[in-house]
C-alpha cells in the first residue's frame, strides 16, 4: 500500500510545512540560478525546467526515496526483462523492445522476440516503399494516392498523432493520410467523399480482428469499394491487416501474406512503433519511422541507467505524484506550444487515464489514494483564449506541462518567437502572479477592479524545450510520457498495463445492439428485466426514430 511508505508519510509532514510558500520567493532571492541548475535535466534532445514546481530540494530528496521505496528500479528491471508485469492478463509489457536493436537481449519466456520484431519491420519498409514507390497499385493499376487507417483507441491515437506531428515531412512521393476510428457513420462517410476507390489503400488494424467499431468501418468500407467498381476478387489489392488473428483477415478477404503481426505483450496505447505505426512509414517513408523508433531507443536508454534523481521520467512521474496525492490536485494539463503536436494531448488522455485509471491495486485491494488525474489541454496559444482564465485564476490549481520546439517544423517570419514568448511569458505568470501592490504600482488603484485583477500565482508547470521537431525527438517525447506513467503506476501499486474498465460498456452494447434492429419501435419485446428503466426508455425512444427512417422508401 502505498500510503503504508515511510517515504510517504514523511512528505505528508513535509506538504504541511511548504504547502503555503510562494514559489516567487525562491526565484527573487540569490540562489535562483543555482534552482535553475539543479531543478532541470537533458536527455534524448529533450530539456525539462522543472524548478517552477512546489518543491524544495528536501521535497525532491524525498520524493526520490519514495520513488525507491515503491519499488521503480525493480519494476523497471522486471518490465525491461520481459517479466509478466500485466499480471491481470498474464503478460509481459515489452513495447521497449519494439524500439531496439536487433541484438538486444529482449525475451519473453525465454524466447528471443527480436527476430520477429525485425522480420515484420523489414516487411513494413518493403511494403511502405513500394506503396510510396508506385509498385504496388490498386485493381487499375493506378498508384495509391491516399491510405484510409481504420483502427480505435492505440490503433488509432498514436499513428494518428504522429502523422499529424510529422506532416511537415510528408512529400508528393508518399500519400495522403486519413484516419477512420468512431462507429459514427459520418467520420468514414466524410472521408470517403474525397477518395477514389482506384487509388485508395486501406489498413484495417486490430489486434483481434473483432474490434466492433474497427470491423463495423471496414465492412463499410469493403462495400465501398464493391460498390463503385472494384471486382471482389481483386479488393486484396486495396486492403492490407495489422492483427494477431490470421484466420479472421483470411475470412474477411486480406491476404494472410498481406497481415502485419503484432504480439499480446504490446499494449495498444503502446503499440505505435509496432506494425501499428504502418501509416507512420507510408506518410513520412521508412528512414522517419526508423528513427522515430531511434529516438524512443535513446529515451528507454535513459529511463533504465540514469539514477533516479536525474531521470526525466522519474522526475515528471514524481512531480505529479506530487500534485495529485499530496495537494490533492484532480487535473493535469498539456499545452503543446505547436500546432503539429496539437494531437499530443488527446494522445496522452489514452496513455495516462488508461493506464492508471484504477483503484484496485496489483494485490485485488483498493488503493486509498487517488490514482490518475484528468488529462486536458490543446495547443497554444489557443488555450489561452480559452480555458488558460481558470488556470491562472480559478479556484482549482492546475498543474501544467509546457512543451515546444525552439525551431518550427514551418515558419513565417517573425511567429515564432511570438509563440515563444507567450509559452515562457504564461509559464512565468503563473509563477509569480501578481500582487495588489504589484497593480498599483502600475497605476490600477480602482478598489472595484483591483481584486479582479490579482493573480495569486504560485502554479505550477513544468516546461519541456526541444531544438526542433524531428521523428527522433518526437519518438524520445512519446517514450518520456510512457515511463512517466509506469513509475506513477508503480508507486500507486496498480497495473498500467490492462484496460478492464472498457469491457463491460462493449458486453452491453452487443444486446442493445440487436434490441435496436428489433421490428417493435415500442420496445416492448425488450425484457423490463434485461436493462434498467431509463436504459429500456432511451432504447424504445430511438426504436422508434429508426424504425421512420426505415420505413420511408427511397428515391
Amino acid at each position: 500500500m502505498p500510503t503504508d511508505l515511510h517515504a510517504w508519510n514523511a512528505l505528508l509532514q513535509h506538504h504541511d510545512t511548504i504547502r503555503d510558500t510562494p514559489m516567487r520567493e525562491w526565484f527573487d532571492d540569490a540562489n535562483a540560478e543555482r534552482r535553475v541548475s539543479a531543478f532541470s535535466v537533458e536527455a534524448a534532445g529533450l530539456y525539462l525546467d522543472y524548478s517552477k514546481n512546489r518543491i524544495t530540494p528536501e521535497t525532491f530528496d524525498l520524493l526520490m526515496r519514495l520513488a525507491e521505496e515503491a519499488g521503480v528500479p525493480c519494476r523497471r528491471e522486471a518490465m525491461f526483462t520481459g517479466e509478466h508485469i500485466n499480471a491481470t492478463e498474464d503478460r509481459a509489457a515489452l513495447h521497449v523492445a519494439l524500439r531496439a536493436l536487433p541484438d538486444a537481449p529482449f525475451r519473453v519466456d525465454g524466447v528471443s522476440v527480436m527476430p520477429g520484431i525485425h522480420d515484420v519491420l523489414r516487411r513494413m519498409q518493403d511494403f511502405s516503399e513500394r506503396v510510396r514507390g508506385g509498385k504496388w497499385t490498386g485493381h487499375t493499376g493506378e498508384t495509391i494516392t491516399d491510405v484510409v487507417n481504420i483502427g480505435i483507441g492505440g490503433s488509432d491515437l498514436g499513428p494518428r498523432m504522429v502523422c499529424r506531428a510529422l506532416a511537415h515531412l510528408a512529400d508528393r512521393v508518399g500519400p495522403r493520410m486519413h484516419f477512420v476510428s468512431n462507429v459514427d457513420g459520418t467520420e468514414l462517410a466524410e472521408t470517403l467523399v474525397r477518395l477514389n476507390p482506384a487509388r485508395t489503400l486501406v489498413i484495417v488494424c486490430s489486434k483481434t480482428f473483432t474490434t466492433l467499431e474497427t470491423m463495423a468501418n471496414a465492412c463499410s468500407m469493403r462495400d465501398w469499394f464493391l460498390t463503385h467498381g472494384v471486382p471482389e476478387h481483386h479488393l486484396a489489392c486495396h486492403f492490407v491487416a495489422v492483427s494477431t488473428n490470421t484466420e479472421a483477415v483470411r475470412k474477411f478477404g486480406i491476404d494472410p501474406a498481406n497481415m502485419f503481426e503484432f504480439w499480446d505483450w504490446i499494449g495498444g496505447r503502446f503499440s505505435l512503433w509496432s506494425s501499428v505505426g504502418l501509416s507512420i512509414a507510408l506518410a513520412v517513408g521508412f528512414d522517419a519511422f526508423e528513427d522515430l523508433l531511434r529516438g524512443a531507443r535513446a529515451m528507454d536508454d535513459h529511463f533504465r541507467t540514469a539514477p533516479l534523481a536525474q531521470n526525466m521520467p522519474v522526475v515528471m512521474a514524481m512531480l505529479g505524484i506530487w500534485y495529485r496525492n499530496f495537494f490533492n490536485m484532480p487535473t493535469s494539463c498539456m499545452a503543446p506550444y505547436s500546432t503539429s503536436l496539437e494531437l499530443f494531448p488527446a494522445f496522452l488522455q489514452q496513455l495516462e487515464m488508461e493506464s492508471n485509471g484504477k483503484s484496485v491495486q496489483l494485490d485485488g485491494r483498493h488503493v486509498r489514494a487517488h490514482t490518475s488525474p484528468v488529462v486536458w489541454g490543446t495547443a497554444g496559444t489557443n488555450g489561452q483564449h480559452a480555458y488558460f482564465q481558470m488556470i491562472h485564476q480559478g479556484s482549482q490549481i492546475v498543474p501544467v506541462d509546457f512543451v515546444a520546439p525552439l525551431v518550427p517544423p514551418r515558419e513565417l517570419p517573425g511567429h515564432h518567437a511570438k509563440l515563444l514568448a507567450n509559452c515562457f511569458a504564461q509559464a512565468e505568470a503563473l509563477m509569480r502572479g501578481r500582487s495588489a501592490e504589484e497593480l498599483h504600482a502600475a497605476g490600477v488603484t480602482d478598489p472595484a477592479r483591483v481584486p479582479h485583477m490579482v493573480f495569486e500565482g504560485n502554479r505550477p508547470s513544468n516546461t519541456l524545450l526541444m531544438e526542433d521537431l524531428t521523428p527522433h525527438v518526437l519518438g524520445a517525447l512519446i517514450a518520456l510520457y510512457e515511463h512517466r506513467t509506469f513509475v506513477q503506476g508503480v508507486v500507486w501499486n496498480i497495473n498500467s498495463f490492462d484496460q478492464w474498465g472498457v469491457e463491460l460498456g462493449k458486453i452491453l452494447a452487443r444486446p442493445i445492439e440487436g434490441e435496436l434492429k428489433g421490428d417493435g419501435s415500442d420496445g416492448s419485446d425488450v425484457s423490463d428485466g434485461a436493462h434498467d428503466a431509463s436504459t429500456r426508455s432511451l432504447i424504445a425512444r430511438a426504436r422508434a426514430v429508426l424504425s421512420r427512417q426505415t420505413s420511408v422508401p427511397s428515391n
